[in-house]
C-alpha cells in the first residue's frame, strides 16, 4: 500500500497537469473571470487557483488580477513568500498493523482495518485520495447462511447446489478453522395472486402439472438450519430439500433475506464472527408495494417473525420489504450479502447492488466454483478511498466520518478541517494608512468602509462630475459604464444581475450573454467572456458544440467514416445514399456491400481471403454470421450477394441491418458446386427434345385438319339443308306429273267393265 506522503505526491502532480491544461487551453483563465476581489474568494473559484498578498503587485490594475495561476503570478513580480496557494494534506494519527491470526482469546483484540484513524485538512474542490485496507485475519470465526429458492423454475439447479456444502468447507479451511454453515429456504407468499390457493393445490402446488406432478406446499420462507460447524449435518438438510410452485415468475426472496439478517438468535449470528449471506435464485425477486395486489397494505416493520415451526409468520401480514430496508438491515447486523444467480438474471442483480450497500453479484455456475471464489475474495479486500470538499462549511465548524466495511466491526474514523481562510488574513490591519485610514488592509487589498470606495478608499459614494463621468465611457457618445453600472469615484460600479456577473471597466462584459447549444451557454465546452465563448481544448464554433475529435469517425477498417462520409464536428455525416451508423459503416445498398461482406464470410467461415489472419479479422468482422443449408432470399431489406470462389463454385449469402442496429449476414454452410456435363445424357436430351418437338408438331397439324375438316362438312350440311327448303318453297315450281294406262278387267255390281285406269 503506498504511504500517505505518496498520495500527497500524486494529488500535487495532478494539481500541476491541471493547471498546465487550464493555461493552454485556448487561452482561458478560470481564475482570472472576474469574480474574486479577496483571497478567499480567489480560492474558492478552482483548487489550481492562488492569490498574491504582495501590496504593490497589481498597481493600475483591477484588483481581480491577484487571482490566477501560481506559476503566472511568479512571472508577472509576484514574490512566492506572498501567494496563497494551500492544498490538501493527509496525516495519519492512528496505524496500528493488521492482526495476522484471530483465534483464540485474541479475537476480541484483533486489527482488521488500518490505518484506524486520520485527519483530512481540504481545500475545497481538491480531491485527495488515501489508501484502505481490510483484511480478515487467518482464522477470524466466519458465518456463513446459505438460502435457496425452492420454486419449481430452481429444480434444475438443485444438483449444484447440493454439493456447494462441502465445496464451501473445504475452501473456507484454508482460510479458517472456525467456520460455520446454516441453511434456508424460500419460495413466494402463499396466497393469491402470488400462488395457487384452491383447495387442491393445497397439499401439492403440482397438482396436475404433467412437466412435474409432485412439489411441497408453498411458503414464504424457512428456517431449515442454524449456524454449525457440522458440514455434513449441512449437506443432510440440503439433499431433503423438494422444490415447491408459486403462481408468478418473481419470488419472495427479499423476505427471507430480510428474516435471516434480523432474526439473529434463531439464524444463531455470533458477534464476533464475520458474517456472510449466500442467496441463490434463478428469477428475480418482488420488491416494495408488490404486496398490495394481494391486498397487504402494511409495509414492513423490519422485525423478526419466525414461528415455532422457524417459517415465516408474516408472510401474508406485510408487504414485500424495499431497497432501502434490506440495507439498512444488513448493514446493522454486519453482513454481506452475496447474489448468487443464473447467467440471465445477471445484469438485474448488478443493478442492486448499486442501491443495497454491502452486496455483491456472481453467476450460479454448475461447478459453483466462481460463487467460492467471490466469498474468499470477500474475506480479502484493499481498495482506495477520494474525498473531496465541495464547498466550505460555517466558520468553527468540525466534521468527520467513518468508514465501516460491511461485515466488520472495525472502522476508520476521519476528522476534517477545511482550508477556507488565506494566512495572510491573520496579519489584517484595521484603519490601515494603505486605506486612507478608513478601511482594513487585507492580503494586498483594501476594504473600505461603508460610503468609501477605491483602492485606497480614497473616494466617497456619490461624489459625481462631468470628469468622473467621461471616465466611466468606453467612448465618447456611450452610455455611462454601458448603462449597467453608476459611476462613482471615476470608475464603473456594475449592477447584479440575475443571469450572473457584470464587470469591465465600463461594465462592458459579463458572463452570460454567449451563443448557447440545446439551452446550454457555450454547449457547456467553453467559458462564456464578454459575449464570446472561450471554448476548451479540442472543441471550436461559435458557441462552442463543434469537437475536433475524429476518432470517434475512424471506422473498424481505419477509414474515416468508412469513405462513405464527412467527420463534422466529431460525428460522421454520411454522404454515400443508403449509408448509415456512427461511422457510415453500414450500407446494404451501396456497390461495395456484398464485396466488403464477402471478405468477412470467407475469414470467419472458411479461415481465406485478404482478412484471414485471426487479429485482423475479429477486429473488422463483428457481424453476426448465421449459417444455414438453404438461404432464403425474399426476406425485406436483405441483400443478396453471390461471388465465385477459387475452385469455380459459387457462394451465396444476404446481408441486412436489423432494427437493433446489428448487422447479420446470412449465408450457407458450403458454396454451390456443380458437375460436369454428362454426354450421353446431353445425346438423349438433344433427340428427346426433337422427337418431342415433332411429335408436338404433328399433333398441332392433325388438330387444325381435324377443326378444318368439321367447319368444312358444317358449311356443306348448311347449304343442303337450305336447298331443300327452296324447293318446297317455291311458287313457280311445279311437281312433274307421270301419266300410266293398265288394263284391267273387274265386275261392278254384277256387269263386267273394261277399260283403262288412268
Amino acid at each position: 500500500m503506498w504511504s500517505p506522503g505518496t498520495w500527497m505526491w500524486r494529488a500535487a502532480l495532478c494539481c500541476m497537469l491541471l493547471e498546465t491544461f487550464l493555461h493552454t487551453a485556448r487561452g482561458l483563465n478560470m481564475c482570472m473571470s472576474g469574480s474574486a476581489t479577496s483571497c478567499e474568494e480567489c480560492l474558492l473559484i478552482h483548487p489550481s487557483c492562488a492569490w498574491c498578498a504582495q501590496e504593490e503587485f497589481g498597481r493600475g490594475r483591477t484588483l481581480t488580477s491577484r487571482c490566477d495561476l501560481s506559476q503566472n503570478l511568479q512571472k508577472r513580480g509576484c514574490e512566492a513568500r506572498f501567494i496563497e496557494y494551500p492544498t490538501s494534506s493527509i496525516s495519519v494519527l492512528q496505524n496500528m498493523p493488521l492482526s495476522s491470526k484471530g483465534s483464540g482469546l485474541t479475537q476480541y483484540g484483533v486489527v482488521q482495518i488500518m490505518p484506524q484513524k486520520i485527519s483530512l485538512s481540504l481545500r475545497p474542490g481538491d480531491q485527495t485520495w488515501f489508501g484502505l485496507q481490510v483484511r480478515q485475519v487467518e482464522d477470524y470465526p466466519v458465518d456463513l447462511y446459505y438460502l435457496m429458492d425452492l420454486s419449481l423454475s430452481m429444480k434444475d439447479d438443485l444438483d449444484t447446489i447440493r454439493n456447494l456444502g462441502t465445496k464451501l468447507a473445504l475452501e473456507m479451511s484454508k482460510l479458517t478453522s472456525n467456520f460455520r454453515l446454516g441453511f434456508g429456504s424460500f419460495v413466494d407468499k402463499n396466497m393469491s395472486p402470488f400462488s395457487y390457493t384452491a383447495s387442491k393445490y393445497q397439499e401439492n402446488p403440482c397438482n396436475g402439472y404433467k412437466l412435474f406432478p409432485n412439489c411441497v406446499p408453498t411458503f414464504g420462507f424457512r428456517h431449515i438450519l442454524s449456524l454449525t460447524d457440522k458440514v455434513d449435518r449441512f449437506n443432510e438438510e440440503v439433499q431433503k430439500q423438494m422444490v415447491s410452485r408459486n403462481r408468478d415468475a418473481p419470488e419472495g426472496g427479499f423476505d427471507a433475506i430480510l428474516q435471516a439478517a434480523v432474526c439473529k438468535e434463531e439464524i444463531g449470528w455470533r458477534k464476533e464472527a464475520y458474517h456472510l449471506l449466500v442467496f441463490a435464485t434463478d428469477d428475480v425477486p418482488h420488491l416494495a408495494l408488490d404486496g398490495r395486489l394481494g391486498g397487504l397494505v402494511q409495509p414492513h416493520d423490519g422485525q423478526c417473525h419466525l414461528n415455532d415451526e422457524n417459517e415465516y409468520s408474516a408472510s401474508e401480514k406485510m408487504d414485500y420489504p424495499s431497497l432501502a430496508l434490506l440495507g439498512e438491515k444488513l448493514a446493522e447486523n454486519n453482513i454481506f450479502l452475496i447474489f448468487a444467480v443464473t447467467k440471465r438474471l445477471y445484469v438485474i442483480y448488478k443493478d442492486f447492488t448499486a442501491l443495497i450497500p454491502g452486496t455483491t453479484v456472481e453467476i450460479l455456475d454448475q461447478d459453483s466454483k466462481n460463487v467460492i471464489q467471490l466469498i474468499i475474495a470477500a474475506y480479502n479486500v484493499s481498495f482506495n478511498v477520494s474525498v473531496e470538499a465541495r464547498s466550505c462549511p460555517p466558520r468553527g465548524t468540525d466534521q468527520s466520518f467513518t468508514i465501516k466495511p460491511v461485515g466488520f466491526k472495525e472502522r476508520l474514523e476521519v476528522s476534517v478541517d477545511y482550508q477556507c481562510d488565506c494566512g495572510c488574513s491573520r496579519t489584517a490591519q484595521t484603519n490601515s494608512s494603505i486605506c486612507s485610514s478608513i478601511g482594513t488592509y487585507n492580503c494586498g487589498t483594501c476594504h473600505c468602509e461603508p460610503g468609501y470606495l477605491g483602492a485606497r478608499c480614497e473616494c466617497q459614494e456619490g461624489e459625481a462630475s462631468s470628469m468622473y463621468l467621461s471616465a466611466c465611457r468606453e467612448a465618447e457618445g456611450k452610455q455611462v459604464c454601458s448603462g449597467r453600472g453608476e459611476c462613482s469615484c471615476n470608475q464603473c460600479l456594475c449592477y447584479e444581475s440575475e443571469f450572473g456577473k457584470i464587470y469591465g471597466s465600463y461594465c462592458e462584459c459579463d458572463d452570460f450573454s454567449c451563443a448557447r447549444h440545446k439551452g446550454v451557454l457555450c454547449s457547456g465546452h467553453g467559458e462564456c467572456h464578454c459575449g464570446e465563448c472561450k471554448c476548451h481544448a479540442g472543441y471550436i464554433g461559435d458557441n462552442c458544440n463543434c469537437s475536433t475529435e475524429t476518432s470517434s469517425c475512424i471506422a473498424d477498417d481505419g477509414q474515416m467514416c468508412s469513405g462513405r462520409g464527412n467527420c463534422v464536428c466529431g460525428r460522421c455525416q454520411c454522404t454515400e445514399p443508403g449509408a448509415f451508423g456512427d461511422t457510415c459503416e453500414k450500407c446494404p445498398t451501396c456497390p461495395d456491400a456484398c464485396g466488403t461482406k464477402r471478405e468477412c464470410i470467407e475469414c470467419r467461415l472458411f479461415n481465406s481471403g485478404q482478412l484471414a489472419d485471426n487479429q485482423t479479422c475479429q477486429r473488422l468482422c463483428k457481424d453476426e454470421i448465421i449459417t444455414v443449408e438453404t438461404l432464403k432470399t425474399e426476406e425485406p431489406g436483405a441483400v443478396l450477394c453471390l461471388y465465385k470462389t477459387d475452385n469455380d463454385c459459387v457462394m451465396k449469402f444476404t446481408y441486412s441491418e436489423h432494427a437493433s442496429g446489428q448487422s447479420v449476414l446470412t449465408a450457407l454452410k458450403e458454396p454451390e458446386c456443380g458437375g460436369g456435363p454428362d454426354a450421353l445424357m446431353v445425346l438423349l436430351a438433344v433427340v428427346g427434345s426433337i422427337l418431342l418437338v415433332g411429335v408436338v408438331l404433328l399433333a398441332v397439324w392433325k388438330l387444325v385438319i381435324t377443326i378444318h375438316d368439321r367447319r368444312e362438312f358444317s358449311r356443306f350440311q348448311s347449304a343442303r339443308s337450305r336447298a331443300r327448303y327452296e324447293m318446297a318453297s317455291n311458287p313457280l315450281y311445279k311437281q312433274p306429273v307421270s301419266t300410266h294406262f293398265v288394263e284391267t278387267d273387274f265386275n261392278m255390281y254384277g256387269k263386267s267393265f273394261n277399260g283403262g285406269v288412268h
